[in-house]
């Protein structure tokens, strides 16, 4: 009788083998894994503590690539170069964007920043690269969490009604989310700045009608000029600490931070613990910038 049972749930585990998916980074591996519920098997391509703007996979995590059934993708820049050679490894894996239905706006440089005074914030704007990190707002992670919803449903429609109770659960956790971001956040006044190394919040920024003031774009760390113009600019806006990614060098925000006599402050938008990330971010910011 027992090896009757077990050759039935061997069976089964054959019939319905887990789905394989990839993702680029550990915010999106908490996505699928919340719909997907131990029926996916989801590979982290740029792990923790890795930039996805220069990381490159190891031969372990390409060969994982071979059984995988889709990728969830989001823009970022590490996909930009290595998204075509995944195709090529496998040819049937379905490529999904989660960016898809999501206004994406530029990554605009610090004003006053640049040598040439004739250049203007709108030009920067132009010629700025449009920001990946559209996961640093519930509203958008509501449009991607339906993306792997409607994707892991399509590949494996034996498990829809289990993706589908699991992705009315994960919105109901967005909005929680949400709606506890805008009680941290209540007490300040419209419009308030709050200042970060690397521009990765301007989506959250958005969201909550805050201003982010970047120290750099891409990469870029300001020059003794520019240090100047941001450290006025700072005092003028009271800014309390600046925000820096464990992803990146912290030099020219310590510099920034010692000048000002404020703290830094480590936080990253790449951290698989989304939620916890972002409610970390509205408590720091609302009890930095109280003025």
């Amino acid at each position: 009788m027992i090896r009757i049972v077990m050759v039935l749930l061997l069976g089964t585990l054959f019939l319905y083998p887990k789905l394989n998916c990839a993702v680029s980074i550990p915010p999106l591996k908490a996505y699928v894994d919340a719909i997907g519920d131990g029926e996916v098997s989801t590979t982290v391509m740029v792990p923790p503590g890795h930039s996805p703007h220069s990381y490159e996979p190891k031969p372990s995590q390409m060969r994982a690539l071979d059984n995988a059934d889709c990728y969830f993708a989001v823009g970022v820049e590490f996909e930009k170069a290595w998204l075509p050679r995944f195709r090529a490894q496998n040819p049937k894996i379905k490529i999904i964007d989660l960016s898809q239905g999501i206004s994406k706006y530029p990554m605009v440089a610090h004003k006053g920043e640049g040598e040439h005074g004739g250049e203007t914030r709108d030009s920067k704007e132009k010629r700025a690269h449009l920001d990946p990190h559209i996961w640093t707002a519930p509203s958008n992670v509501k449009i991607m969490a339906k993306h792997i919803y409607e994707t892991l449903a399509s590949l494996d429609p034996a498990h829809r009604e289990l993706f589908e109770k699991n992705y009315r659960n994960f919105l109901a956790k967005i909005d929680a989310t949400d709606h506890k971001i805008r009680q941290r956040l209540s007490s300040l006044p419209p419009h308030s700045a709050f200042m970060v190394f690397h521009p990765s919040w301007g989506y959250f920024a958005r969201e909550y009608g805050l201003r982010q003031l970047p120290v750099e774009v891409e990469g870029k760390a300001p020059k003794p000029r520019q240090l100047m113009r941001l450290i006025e600019e700072a005092r003028r806006e009271k800014v309390r600490a600046i925000f820096v990614q464990p992803e990146f060098s912290d030099k020219s925000a310590r510099i920034l931070a010692q000048e000002l006599k404020i703290p830094v402050v480590k936080l990253s938008p790449l951290s698989k613990d989304w939620s916890d990330t972002l409610l970390r971010l509205a408590d720091a910011i609302a009890q930095r910038t109280a003025k």
